[in-house]
């Protein structure tokens, strides 16, 4: 009787805080099979975006609900009754025949263009040379500290003493930035003096050479700690870089430190609460949230520190905080930009990119990055990486894809700047075609189901290892991911081809899809989200609503900030093409930076130029 009791007592509670909170179920995760004729990727219909019913934990209840989920009755009860309520189950119910495509790696077109005039290097030299007309507070990008070093007005050794300067403000200011976890003045110094020499003798080695970048934790970078956002992994410095941080050395850009992350990559608000890391702050508003998992690369570009920064994306962990910091953030096609080096959490998912203060800089960063790596399996046979017609002077000819249905599923003030974003798209020569996204609903399933399956995979080691020294965000989803059978993943991935084949055909008939980038602005930090973090499921599936089908299929996507909410907080747009057409995106991209009437400075912000 008194083990009865015990067991109700540490039970019940945490499975009331977490129930408290449901709608009442429809019973619409329990849908019939629906049965697909072999060999056929015939669409079931456009099925509107789902949103979470899940309450937000944190605190005692967070704490509560993670030692419940992670005994026997969360696991045999609780976390089963959870995947159902949250339609993750919805893979069950589906009887696809299709083959499961495991890594969406697509071939590429073997035509090329031969009506193209211009090189790369021509491009982008057009891009520097461009000028902005937009009156007030601009960011000081690329083409900025390239006028400086160019002219003599400044060089990279003054630069990254600015740098440091700001660094050891940004450690003591209230409350601390905490975009940069890690960074050495030495090893900043060492490669601003050897860049600031090669000006001096004119042998630069890129257009990055004396840029100040970032990378994020997850990314092995010498003589940094690789401790993805965790406490207990990179317990000894690194001796070698990962692929991508190689040829930023050989671009001769000068990498600042590494940048926050969302603990593991597992989160989309950058909330990591734990004694290396704290919760990076977004530069427009210090009391919200950047996004995740790419936090601290978003808030080292808005806040000034670098105008170039890595991030990964395996759920929008671009996209998502370069949009809640008014960036711009390219996530790759799979396989573009080598992501040898990083902790591999998810390999069918994630894509490399740059997070940078305008689409020229992006433009510069990925023309720079993207390349096969002889040691990388994925992207062998990419094609060329090129800059083909981002300078054009209108968008004639290109035919953009929007579903509205989908397209609507966004708060009112995003939705309403983002439709005039269209409008001003249809205004430069494009014409907008109206296409169907089918199977949304399966696509959210499918990949978390993929993404989860694949990081508890390869974290098993470290759940039962080092559970305690995890934040309570990640273990509770990773004790959500030990729910999924390799049924689930199999199908899942089965899900995976039949979407693909559905973005082949839409391709066929449009140049890029359009869609707002996330639902809704930053979401605002309360004071218990800094000691415990927080679990927001509701949140989490929203703010990758829009983001899933770019990661699950590999195609690339582009967000371009285009306004700003009546709180100050920046609204974003995305761009999606078909696999290795990132420029489309860029030149589509190029024209909705001349949308936004002006750029708001962020409430922090360093000007390292001044």
């Amino acid at each position: 009787m008194a083990l009865l009791l015990l067991f109700l007592v540490s039970v019940l509670p945490a499975a009331a805080v977490y129930l408290c909170c449901v709608r009442r179920y429809t019973g619409s995760a329990a849908a019939a099979i629906h049965r697909r004729e072999p060999g056929r990727a015939e669409a079931r219909g456009r099925s509107p975006p789902r949103s979470s019913w899940a309450p937000r934990l944190c605190g005692n209840g967070l704490r509560l609900f993670v030692h419940v989920a992670n005994t026997a009755f969360g696991q045999i009860c609780l976390l089963p009754l959870m995947l159902r309520l949250e339609n993750l189950s919805l893979m069950r119910s589906l009887d696809i025949h299709e083959d499961p495509t495991f890594i969406p790696e697509v071939a590429a077109d073997i035509t090329e263009d031969k009506s193209e005039a211009k090189s790369t290097s021509d491009i982008i030299k057009q891009l520097l040379d461009a000028r902005s007309d937009s009156p007030g507070f601009s960011f000081k990008g690329i083409k900025d500290y390239l006028e400086c070093y160019r002219s003599g007005k400044l060089t990279p050794s003054q630069v990254a003493k600015n740098i440091i300067a700001a660094l050891e403000d940004c450690d003591k200011s209230t409350p601390p930035l905490r975009a940069i976890v890690q960074w050495d003045p030495e090893q900043i110094m060492l490669m601003a003096e050897a860049s600031t020499a090669r000006y001096r003798n004119k042998c630069t080695l890129s257009y990055l050479d004396g840029i100040p970048v970032c990378v994020k934790e997850e990314f092995k970078v010498v003589p940094y700690h690789h401790w993805v956002g965790t406490v207990y992994l990179g317990k000894e410095p690194e001796t070698e870089d990962a692929a991508v941080v190689k040829k930023l050395r050989e671009a001769g850009a000068i990498i600042v430190g590494v940048s926050n992350m969302h603990e593991l990559g597992i989160g989309t608000t950058g909330c990591n609460p734990n004694r290396y890391h704290k919760i990076p702050r977004n530069p427009y508003k210090p009391n919200h949230f950047t996004g995740g998992s790419s936090s601290g690369s978003a808030a080292a570009v808005a806040a000034g520190l670098c105008p170039v920064a890595i991030g990964t994306d395996g759920g929008g962990s671009v996209r998502i905080p370069s949009s809640f910091c008014g960036v711009v953030g390219l996530k790759g096609t799979f396989g573009r930009i080598s992501s040898r080096g990083s902790l591999p959490l998810s390999y069918s998912t994630v894509s490399v990119g740059p997070m940078c203060t305008s689409v020229a800089d992006v433009a510069i960063a990925y023309s720079i990055l993207a390349e096969p790596d002889p040691l990388y399996p994925y992207g062998q046979k990419q094609p060329k990486a090129t800059l083909s017609g981002m300078c054009a002077p209108d968008l004639k000819g290109l035919k953009l894809g929007v579903d509205w249905t989908f397209f609507k599923a966004c708060d009112e003030e995003v939705l309403s700047i983002c439709e005039k974003a269209v409008k001003h798209l249809q205004s430069l020569g494009a014409s907008v075609v109206e296409v169907s996204l089918p199977e949304m609903e399966e696509v959210r399933v499918a990949h978390a189901i993929c993404i989860l399956s694949e990081i508890r995979d390869f974290l098993q080691p470290d759940f039962n290892k080092h559970f305690q020294e995890m934040n309570l965000d990640t273990r509770a989803n990773l004790a959500l991911a030990s729910q999924f059978t390799a049924l689930d993943y199999i199908k899942a991935n089965r899900q995976r081809t039949r979407n693909m084949k559905f973005l082949k055909d839409i391709f066929t008939t449009v140049h890029c899809i359009l869609t707002p980038a996330v639902p809704s602005t930053a979401p605002r930090i309360y004071e218990s989200d800094l000691l415990t973090g927080i679990n927001d499921s509701a949140f989490t599936v929203r703010s990758m609503r829009f983001m899933q089908l770019a990661n699950f299929t590999g195609i690339p996507g582009i967000v371009v900030p285009i306004g700003y909410s009546a709180a100050g907080l920046p609204i974003s747009f995305q761009v999606m093409a078909k696999w290795w057409d990132e420029a489309v995106l860029l030149r589509i991209g190029l024209k909705l930076e001349q949308f936004r009437d002006q750029t708001k400075k962020p409430s922090i912000y360093y000007d390292i130029l001044a």
